[in-house]
């Protein structure tokens, strides 16, 4: 299998590791099914492996002693690519295994400063996949957004490490599903088959700010051409306003971005 996607020099193998780590209560519920379909789409020589939250009686660190099962769980986690990260959503908030998890593992996700700021440290630029389900309707969930609070979670944790998010998977209407539908059957493997495809552990940053670029000429475009349709802008030199405008509005708006995400973070 051709794959120029990782350089060894980078990540000490030649294929990747993709860690399943289910946070719920079931061992073979729904949520399982989604993790274990995702993680067969992975194709051989890349290395699949589960750890099942349930079976790790972990604990917070003590000041004068560290858990021994949160060292055997970081150890697998620093050993692996890509985290695929599987939880139920439960009151319309991440499941309390998953959320445990991530509070007894905070200082070793992140490293905190003299003033508390968390900043990424050994996990950084690994990548993710993040799964739930809940038993809300799928009309529901989209109007009320029942799962976000579950996906929220998950992202601002693994942001605080500086883990790279790669997409989220949903199933809703679960209660008393056995069985994955079809479709989103079909859906999972295929997120387990792009996840062969994970190129390397570096950020989108460049291309995230070139697609904010296009974003802000295409609607400055259209907010300008219905001013200029209602004769609200002049009809000569629209195309150096509206050139001028795009290239201020995204030097402004990209500079408080970055204060916000990278300096003012920094600073704390």
């Amino acid at each position: 299998m051709e794959t120029e996607r990782i350089e060894i020099s980078d990540w000490g193998d030649c294929f990747l590791k993709v860690l399943g780590i289910l946070g719920a209560h079931r061992k073979d519920g729904i949520t399982e099914k989604m993790l274990a379909t995702v993680l067969a789409g992975v194709e051989a020589p890349n290395q699949t492996d589960i750890i099942y939250l349930e079976d790790y009686p972990f604990k917070p660190d003590r000041k004068d002693q560290q858990d021994p099962v949160l060292n055997e769980l970081e150890q697998k986690m620093l050993n692996s690519d890509v985290w695929v990260l599987a939880a139920p959503t439960y009151w319309g908030g991440l499941a309390g295994k998953m959320k445990d998890f991530f509070d007894c593992m905070r200082e070793r996700l992140v490293r905190i400063d003299h003033l508390g700021g968390t900043h990424p440290d050994r996990f950084k630029d690994k990548h993710y996949l993040s799964i739930t389900d809940c038993y809300t309707g799928a009309f529901e969930n989209w109007v009320t957004g029942v799962t976000d609070q579950s996906f929220r979670t998950i992202d601002k944790v693994m942001s605080a490490a500086g883990v790279i998010k790669l997409h989220e998977l949903v199933l809703t209407n679960t209660y008393g599903m056995s069985e994955l539908p079809e479709s989103k059957k079909q859906t999972c493997l295929e997120w387990g088959k792009r996840l062969n495809s994970v190129r390397k552990r570096d950020d989108s940053t460049v291309k995230r700010y070139i697609e904010l670029f296009f974003m802000i000429a295409f609607m400055a475009f259209v907010t300008m051409g219905i001013q200029f349709g209602f004769h609200l802008v002049p009809r000569q030199g629209f195309w150096i306003s509206y050139l001028s405008f795009v290239l201020i509005f995204y030097v402004l708006l990209g500079s408080i971005l970055h204060f916000f995400t990278v300096v003012k973070h920094r600073r704390r």
